[in-house]
This record gives C-alpha cells, structure tokens and sequence, in this order.
C-alpha cells in the first residue's frame, strides 16, 4: 500500500506543483515573499535565506529555496527589494523561479497607526526535464523511450502583486494579491492561466511583565495566515513565545468542522535564536491528515541578517510588532 501511495503521488506530481503556489511555514520568515508591504520595515538592510524540504520521505519531494534583500530609504520613505524563489519537485525536476522586485512605501496615519502599501514585479519561469519521466506507453511496452513528445521545456511569464499592511505598537493586519497578471504556466501549448491567490494574516503582541521594564523582554505573538487560491484555502492559527533571544512556535494548519479549508492537516513547531544582527529558524511540520506516518513532514530553515539600520527620532518610526525582535519587523 505504501508503495502503491508513492507511485500515485509520482504520477500527479506535475498537478500538484502547478495548482497551488509554494508556502513557507515560517511565513513571517520569508517576509517579502509574503508580502512586498515588509520590503525596509525594519529600517534598515536586511538579508533573508529560506529551506524548505516537504514530504523528504519521497525522493525528490517538493525542496524550496528562497532569497531576498531589502533596504529602507529613508529619505523617501521607501523600501525596496529583490527576491529571488525556486522550487524543484520530482524526479522530473519540475521547477518553478521567480527573480522580481518589490518596493513600498511607509505612511504615518497618526500617532498611533502606519500603513505600507507594497507592489511586487516578478519574472517567472515553470520548466520539466521530460527525459526524466517515465510515460505510460513505455510502462506497458518495456521500451526506454517514450512516444509522447514535449511542446515546451519551458513556460516564461511577467507576474505582479500588490499589498498593503496596516500596524500599531503591538498590532498588525495584511492583504496581499498575487498574479495581477495570470502568468500562462502551460508546457504542453494549451494555456493555463496561474489562478489569483489572495493572504489575510495579523496578529497582535502581548507584552509580559512590563511593570519594571517599558520595553518588555518577554511576549506572545498570537497570529493567524489565510490564504485562497482559485477552489483551494487554507488556514493557519499559530502562538509564539519570545523570550529575547529565544522564540518558540506552534501552528496548526487547517480548522475541523469549515466547509472548503482542509481540516487536521498539520502541526508546525517553531525555535528561534537571535545573535546580535543574526537570527536562525528551524521548524518541522509534523502531519496530522490521512498522509500522517508517510511523507516525514517537513523541515524548514531560515536565516536572517539585519544591519544598517538608519536611527530615527522615536516620534517618526515604530517596529512593525510582527513578531518582535525574532524578525526584526
């Protein structure tokens, strides 16, 4: 059964690559892949690093790299970036990259509220090595080569997103739309349009023993990640416990009882170290649906690099709370 479980999941490997955009469970770790609205939210330049190795129980899974730099002008209330994202699954070596930019700009509402809207230009680019593969006529006639010939190795696009952010001392609250564009990801010559994605995600910070100490070394972050895309959504529910320079997480990923949002998916357990300008990440998201005990979860990685901040007066700049000091947001 286990094995039959394998050679399915092979099979519609390619669909499910392309049907659903790739995800990282440290979502605020990645944070201009999240959204462009972050790009110089911590004031300065910032370096981002993310791994993640989903299902390594299969052999050439889903492994997701990403990387990204963002810096804060301050002269113009801007920030800008570059991000580059690549994911390679199967045997098949089915890719997906993107190289883009990204640049937002920070407003002051009042004394209490900033706002940061954010736009995201992206070249993007799906590939298969078809030699890898194996079809289904040389399953059924032994023969080493297959008579079914690839249109395309590759499919290259323009895509765009859009995003806004909205924060206080110890709150905040995003919207970000992904393919403005609906960049055409078909390699067979038939288009197929890539389906608009849509996140929701905030939290709050809730400061502990803060009688002696303004600026609280310890906090909760609870915090919530909403995500659609075309038919699929998905939920996540998470807290987190900082206590500088340590952080711990736990996440659950989908809601029993909701019509259309996968119900007991997965738990993701989160640790976090600061050292000076440099944070590591590392969670594991251990499965909890029908597929528990088969695909080994999912390892993930992240580093992140803050210097140069630019010293503001405190009236004109607020952390973003995302967080804390565990991103540096």
């Amino acid at each position: 059964m286990k094995k039959s479980f394998f050679i399915l999941i092979g099979i519609l490997m390619a669909k499910l690559c392309f049907s659903q955009d790739p995800q990282f469970t440290q979502f605020y770790a990645s944070p201009i892949y999240l959204s462009p609205s972050f790009a110089g939210s911590n004031k300065g330049n910032r370096i981002v690093s993310n791994y993640r190795n989903q299902w390594p129980a299969m052999q050439k899974a889903f492994v997701t790299y990403s990387f990204s730099y963002d810096h804060y002008l301050h002269t113009l209330n801007s920030g800008i970036g570059a991000l580059f994202f690549r994911e390679q699954a199967g045997n098949g070596n089915l890719s997906t990259t993107n190289i883009g930019l990204v640049y937002s700009y920070h407003i002051e509402l009042n004394h209490e509220w900033r706002a940061i809207p954010g736009l995201k230009f992206l070249y993007t680019q799906n590939g298969l090595d078809f030699e890898k593969l194996t079809f289904g006529d040389q399953l059924i006639s032994g023969h080493e080569t297959s008579l079914e010939t690839p249109t395309l190795d590759y499919a290259r696009d323009v895509d765009a997103g859009a995003s806004v952010l909205f924060y206080s001392s110890n709150l905040w609250m995003g919207l970000t739309a992904e393919h403005l564009l609906r960049p055409n990801e078909s390699l067979s010559g038939v288009k197929s349009l890539v389906p608009m994605r849509f996140n929701l995600f905030g939290g709050m910070r809730i400061p502990i023993n803060t009688h002696y100490n303004r600026q609280s070394r310890e906090n909760l972050f609870p915090a919530f990640h909403f995500m659609k895309q075309g038919k699929n959504t998905q939920l996540n529910l998470g807290l987190y416990w900082q206590y500088n320079p340590f952080m711990l997480g736990l996440w659950y990923r989908g809601i029993p009882l909701v019509k259309n949002i996968p119900s007991n998916d997965a738990f993701a357990l989160l640790v976090g170290y600061q050292i000076d300008q440099f944070t590591i990440g590392y969670s594991y998201d251990v499965t909890v649906s029908n597929l528990a005990g088969l695909t080994q979860g999912a390892h993930e990685i992240s580093l992140i690099f803050n210097f140069g901040k630019h010293q503001e007066p405190r009236e004109k700049w607020m952390p973003t709370p995302c967080l804390g000091r565990y991103q540096d947001f």
